[in-house]
């Protein structure tokens, strides 16, 4: 077990080797499959959820190699059925996508992952996958992996309203559409991450959205293959973002992220709460994509309950700017957190209020009024956000943080620590 302790200090510089984005990652292995043809990529993100998705890829009898910086991907004449169990890892985007897709193949498949993914939620895509053919079945009528599913490769067309905005659901929907036996459709509360219509797109596919429901049309012949970089993550670049903006004196440059509207809400409300955030585009041809240049400014408490699907993942460090911040700040309509890696809604409280934050827990998200941090030895519950998050808090606080359990961070940004160190910050790892 692995242990950062940390101290207070002034980051700035350029960072130009943020992790690839992780999202993005998973679906170039996961959407490969579903071409005749290799795909390659370059900058693809060599981190465990995501390699967890190549290994499945390679299980369903996909052949990978490697050519200097570019990754080649040749797809299988048609899915294999495997002789093992398929681990995800801690990856829920894996699990839920590759529930989707293999819901439409011919054969018998099981997907598990570690103790954290195995205890999170996945009914929501298990249900409506039931509904259109697919036999999915696991703990507690299929809401917790190990998920056995039996595919269906002539699924029935649908029209789904789901209840919740998920990126994640839509796309193991719109996967299993892209088999079914005529146009499906798909509508959400609030538009999610769009990465997978626009790949999809992108390969080919006849996908379209009149602003209320996304329509799907089957293949009629195999998608053409990926070819692309890779850009940077934003969401793990906002870390870096965060850190800047709490810290005077300090002034960041992210390089080459994508700049997709539904990935940099987080940056938004940054800039609401009197950050110096600019936007700088250099590409627009697949996924726009640049830099994102952010400076220390006086932050005040801000209210956030709206596109809550484009900044989910974000919230917990947010929840460091609302601590930093003059005022109260509200988060709302983001009980999603409650079932991420860890409850981070309890995780996030728990922490700050060891800080000597005042902080409180609400049924759908939390209320902080801003105040001086104070070091503590925290907890990371396992999540890999919480710890970047506090690690985060730590350039602020008075004395020696301490988090435990920080080697869940290898699963999304191993460079991390790395980072961090470079751009001034002082952690140790025990």
């Amino acid at each position: 077990m692995s242990r950062w302790s940390l101290s207070a200090a002034v980051l700035g510089g350029e960072v130009d080797d943020i992790a690839a984005d992780k999202s993005i990652s998973h679906r170039v292995a996961i959407f490969s499959l579903l071409s005749d043809r290799p795909s390659r990529v370059r900058n693809f993100l060599e981190a465990e959820d995501t390699l967890s998705s190549l290994a499945i890829a390679q299980a369903l009898g996909a052949k990978v190699s490697r050519e200097g910086e570019w990754l080649q991907i040749v797809p299988p004449e048609q899915i294999v059925e495997p002789a093992t169990v398929l681990d995800c890892g801690n990856a829920g985007t894996g699990m839920r996508l590759f529930a989707g897709l293999l819901s439409a193949c011919e054969g018998h498949f099981v997907l598990s992952g570690d103790r954290y993914l195995n205890a999170r939620p996945m009914k929501r895509v298990a249900d409506p996958l039931r509904s259109i053919g697919a036999q999915v079945d696991g703990r507690q009528g299929g809401n917790y992996a190990p998920l056995a599913i039996r595919g269906n490769a002539k699924p029935r067309a649908f029209r789904y309203d789901s209840p919740v905005a998920s990126a994640q659901v839509k796309s193991a929907l719109i996967l299993a559409a892209l088999f079914a036996d005529g146009p499906s459709g798909f509508r959400e509360p609030e538009l999610s991450r769009d990465h997978t219509e626009r790949m999809l797109r992108g390969m080919g596919a006849a996908i379209e959205s009149d602003g209320e429901w996304i329509t799907i049309e089957p293949l009629s012949k195999p998608l053409d293959p990926l070819a692309f970089d890779v850009p940077a993550d934003p969401s793990s670049a906002f870390f870096f973002a965060v850190a800047a903006a709490i810290t005077p004196g300090s002034r960041i440059t992210l390089k080459n992220l994508t700049l997709n509207p539904t990935r940099i809400e987080a940056y938004r409300v940054l800039e609401r709460m009197g950050a110096d955030v600019r936007f700088e585009l250099l590409s627009d041809r697949f996924e726009p994509m640049g830099h994102i240049h952010v400076g220390h400014g006086p932050l005040k408490g801000v209210e956030v309950s709206e596109n809550m699907a484009w900044l989910i993942d974000e919230l917990p460090a947010l929840a460091i700017a609302m601590a930093c911040a003059e005022g109260t700040s509200t988060v709302r309509e983001a009980a999603e957190l409650r079932v991420k890696e860890s409850d981070r809604i309890t995780s996030t409280v728990r922490n700050l209020k060891q800080c000597g934050i005042q902080a409180k827990e609400l049924a759908d998200g939390f209320e902080i009024t801003g105040g001086e941090l104070k070091a503590a030895t925290l907890e990371s519950y396992g999540d890999h956000r919480i710890a970047m998050s506090f690690a985060i808090a730590a350039l602020v606080a008075s004395g020696e943080m301490v988090i435990e359990e920080t080697e869940c961070v290898a699963t999304s940004f191993p460079a991390f620590g790395a980072i961090y160190r470079r751009l001034g910050g002082k952690l140790q790892e025990q």
